[in-house]
């Protein structure tokens, strides 16, 4: 993160002073002011126009790793997104919700109302308050909020599972190894 940072600000920098140097060519030419010799000068705008072009190339590389992070993250929004409902679908069947208390737990958990549930599925505000106790009974939980860290909670574990399982346990000496390092 922090070369990113450090690219994109040289690009600015180095963009800036060429712009800089631009505009101070044309208003030296506008008052009709020249300090520099013409080969001083002609120097220090090839010098410009390659800061341009420098600016260009580190853009273009800063902005392809910017794209190749964002695909990154919509990869691991859509494998975690995935997981959720994976775990959703699990937790619905194995409290033995029906299709209509399916459907509205779906909608709970996505943070619609009663009102826009009831909307969404063309029934009365009191049919779906029916329905989401019934949820929370089978769930065994008192509410939405409930509801929402059971699925949270389960995520949170088995990520923190999967990485303790990807990660090596420490190599620790033995005793033996420990004393023969020990001087005495």
């Amino acid at each position: 993160m922090q070369a990113n940072t450090a690219l994109l600000l040289v690009i600015l920098v180095v963009q800036t002073l060429c712009a800089l140097f631009f505009v101070g060519e044309i208003l030296s030419s506008v008052i009709g002011f020249a300090p520099l010799s013409w080969q001083v000068h002609e120097f220090i705008e090839i010098g410009a126009a390659l800061g341009l072009l420098l600016g260009i190339l580190l853009g273009g590389i800063a902005l392809r790793r910017t794209m190749s992070r964002n695909a990154a993250l919509g990869h691991q929004l859509h494998a975690a997104s995935s997981a959720f409902m994976d775990l959703l679908e699990e937790r619905i069947a194995a409290w033995g919700l029906t299709p209509a208390e399916r459907d509205v737990a779906i909608f709970a958990v996505k943070g619609l109302t009663i009102p826009e549930i009831a909307s969404l599925r063309q029934t009365s505000e009191g049919t779906v308050k029916a329905q989401t106790a019934a949820i929370y009974r089978k769930a065994g939980v008192n509410g939405r909020p409930q509801l929402l860290s059971l699925f949270i909670e389960e995520l949170m574990e088995s990520g923190m599972n999967e990485r303790l399982a990807a990660t090596p346990p420490p190599v620790r000496p033995q005793p033996a190894e420990a004393a023969e390092a020990t001087p005495r």
